[in-house]
């Protein structure tokens, strides 16, 4: 386990340029003592819109606003940081990026998507265990509410929100339904067996059943929606419902975790639980392709 000393400054570097994370996440970190963006990576994809007309603002933005250094390539960017946010906005990019960031020995935080296949994701889940480089991944909304209604006498929970795709990326729902179902792994957690979705063109719902019997629920709303999770838990004498609301916070509860990440070297969330809500969006993606038959997870 990689862990860095708190009496020094924490020099941390970003990789990808091509969303607005990079430019609010550094504003956030470097409000934070000891710990500073220091240096960047444009990157970007010419083949995905959102990345090829965004790259450049965010550098220049990064570059004037918060006096980040840009740099030719990831091991230049490796060898002046302790630690790195992958930000690149097309998650094929991560795992060739994720390479380079392993082989320099840098603890790393991969932004959504984290892949855009299940076999990506495994694959650098393998190389960090392999080089003893911690890394982890998570949604936001893992940490802006939705973790209050975790009990453990939790049966079930449904979650929703937004669920446009991007057509480079196989698994449709990482691109930005992973918020919804990274918000219902909160509540559930590991143990997933079979998934079945329905889909339609202004939504979809998956459905998992979990070991024990448990069943969890995402609604993924197209072009957009608000956020929400209802969580159904099973007293002595009856069954209990609560709900929590969109979120509150925003991006800083998530950047304090990647922060106490990177000094103390601990992953708060568990690589096999990342895994395995990928693992979840692949069979929901092969759910969809058998016309919605139940799916077990790979």
């Amino acid at each position: 386990m990689i862990a860095l000393p708190l009496l020094f400054l924490l020099r941390i570097g970003i990789v990808g340029t091509d969303t607005s994370h990079v430019t609010a996440f550094t504003k956030q970190i470097n409000d934070m003592p000891g710990v500073k963006v220091v240096a960047a990576y444009k990157g970007g994809s010419a083949d995905i819109v959102s990345s090829r007309t965004r790259v450049d603002g965010y550098a220049k933005e990064l570059e004037e606003k918060f006096q980040v250094k840009m740099v030719a390539s990831i091991p230049e960017l490796c060898a002046m940081v302790d630690a790195v946010l992958l930000e690149s906005v097309d998650g094929r990019a991560h795992l060739a990026q994720a390479r380079e960031v392993i082989a320099a020995r840098k603890p790393f935080f991969i932004d959504k998507p984290l892949a855009a296949t299940l076999a990506d994701v495994r694959e650098i889940a393998r190389l960090a265990k392999a080089a003893g480089v911690p890394w982890f991944s998570s949604s936001s909304l893992r940490y802006d509410g939705v973790a209050d209604l975790r009990k453990p006498n939790l049966t079930g929970a449904e979650t929703w929100g937004p669920g446009p795709s991007e057509e480079h990326h196989y698994l449709e729902l990482a691109w930005y339904a992973i918020h919804p179902i990274e918000m219902l792994y909160t509540l559930m957690g590991e143990g997933c067996e079979q998934v079945t979705r329905i889909w339609t063109p202004d939504s979809d719902v998956i459905v998992g059943r979990w070991k024990g019997g448990r069943i969890g629920s995402v609604r993924a709303l197209r072009p957009y929606s608000h956020y929400g999770a209802v969580a159904f838990s099973q007293g002595a004498k009856d069954q209990g419902i609560e709900v929590a609301g969109e979120p509150r916070d925003g991006y800083a509860p998530l950047v304090r975790e990647i922060v106490k990440f990177f000094q103390s070297g601990v992953i708060p969330v568990p690589n096999s639980e990342t895994i395995e809500i990928y693992a979840f969006m692949d069979a929901a993606q092969r759910s969809k392709e058998s016309g919605g038959q139940p799916t077990p997870l790979r």
